[in-house]
C-alpha cells in the first residue's frame, strides 16, 4: 500500500497530522506485520506568494490574514495546544513566513536519497520550534546535511532547477484532485482522507484498505 501525504512544511496541522498518522500507522503495522506500507510526502503550498529569503514574522502574517491580533492569537493558541498534545513544541512567536518551493524541491532529493522522512521532520521542527527561515538556500543546505544529505549536492540541487518538475507535478495533482487544504492522505491514488485525524482513524482506514486489497 502506498500512502502519499500532501502537506506543507509551514502548516501546523500538517505537523500535528504527521504525528497522529505515525501513531496510527504504528498500531496498524503491529497488527498487520505482513502488510507493507510505503509513505511519501508530496508538495503543497499554503502561501505560494510568500517571498523567498528572510520572511516576516508569522504572527504578523496571521494578524493580516485572520483579521487582527485577537483572532490570530486564538488560532495560534489553538494549534500550539494541539501540537503540545502530541508532543510538539510550537514557537509561533519566532516562526518566519517563508516561500516553501525550495524546501519541497529539497524533499524530492530526500526521497531519492532515502531520507525524506528524516528531512521532513527536520524541516518542520526547524520552522515551528527553532524559528529557522525555510526560504533561504543555505539554511536548507545546513538542515539537509544534518539528516545525512551531502551539502554540496544539496546546494547544487537547489541552485538549479532540480526537483522543480516533480514539485509542479505534485501541485498539479492536488489541483486536479480538488485538494484545497492539507494534510491530505492519499491511498494508492484511489482514495483520500483529509485533515489531522485521530490516530485510531488512520489505523481503521489502513485496516479497511488492507482488507479490501486482500
Amino acid at each position: 500500500m502506498q500512502v502519499e501525504i500532501w502537506s506543507d512544511v509551514v502548516c501546523p496541522w500538517c505537523y500535528i497530522g504527521k504525528r497522529r498518522f505515525e501513531e496510527g500507522l504504528d498500531a496498524f503495522r503491529a497488527a498487520h506485520p505482513d502488510v507493507e506500507v510505503e509513505v511519501a510526502y508530496r508538495a503543497y503550498q499554503l502561501d505560494p506568494t510568500a517571498p523567498g529569503g528572510p520572511g516576516e514574522a508569522v504572527v504578523r502574517a496571521y494578524e493580516k490574514k485572520f483579521g487582527g491580533p485577537e483572532e490570530a492569537a486564538k488560532i495560534i493558541d489553538r494549534v500550539t495546544a494541539e501540537g503540545a498534545s502530541v508532543g510538539l513544541e510550537f514557537r509561533m512567536d519566532i516562526a518566519q513566513r517563508a516561500n516553501t518551493l525550495l524546501a519541497h524541491r529539497l524533499l524530492v532529493l530526500g526521497e531519492i536519497d532515502g531520507v525524506q522522512h528524516e528531512l521532513k521532520e527536520r524541516l518542520l521542527k526547524a520552522y515551528f520550534t527553532e524559528g529557522e527561515s525555510l526560504g533561504e538556500l543555505e539554511t536548507l543546505v545546513r538542515l539537509a546535511e544534518e539528516v545525512g544529505l551531502d551539502a554540496e549536492q544539496a546546494r547544487a540541487w537547489l541552485s538549479g532547477d532540480a526537483g522543480k518538475a516533480e514539485v509542479l507535478s505534485h501541485l498539479e495533482f492536488a489541483m486536479q484532485a480538488g485538494i484545497t487544504s492539507v494534510p491530505m492522505f492519499v491511498f494508492d491514488r484511489k482514495s483520500g482522507l483529509a485533515g489531522a485525524q485521530p490516530p485510531e482513524v488512520f489505523t481503521q482506514v489502513l485496516t479497511q484498505l488492507a482488507a479490501q486489497d486482500a
